[in-house]
């Protein structure tokens, strides 16, 4: 599954397009903060949070980009995000991810496990941040 420069995914004979935007095991005032940054740069996605495994696999489908938190807030099956990115990117119908997190050695871990040049908490204001969102959300709504 790929993602290409206008935000549509592919892979095989199937080109999807992501409607919403699914943050990981963020808490509440992060939560909030990203939600922010995420309506800001993407208005018309759906955004959505989740907690525990069972939500995640509600909501992670590929129509979705999910925004995961370096270290999980919430029931998953590890307390890692880079593990999680591991294990979803293995999976058949894997959603576009990105890592949140300020710590470069942590995207580079989670480019390789599967996800998408992430961010950081602190680089949520950022043009940087909204053009990666835009990129993987807004160009592909426009299709």
């Amino acid at each position: 599954m790929t993602l290409d420069s206008s935000g549509v995914r592919s892979g095989g004979d199937e080109i999807q397009t992501i409607t919403k935007v699914v943050l990981v095991g963020h808490c509440g005032f992060d939560q909030a903060s990203i939600g922010r940054a995420v309506a800001s740069a993407v208005p018309s996605a759906a955004l959505e949070s989740v907690f525990d495994t069972a939500g995640l696999q509600q909501h992670a489908g590929p129509d979705a980009l999910l925004l995961v938190n370096r270290v999980l807030d919430g029931r998953f099956s590890t307390g890692s995000g880079v593990e999680l990115i591991q294990e979803l990117a293995a999976s058949e119908h894997a959603p576009a991810m990105m890592l949140i997190s300020n710590y470069p050695e942590a995207q580079a871990k989670a480019v390789d496990a599967g996800a998408l040049q992430g961010f950081g908490k602190n680089a949520l204001r950022s043009q940087q941040t909204a053009e990666k969102l835009q990129a993987a959300v807004l160009s592909s709504l426009a299709k």
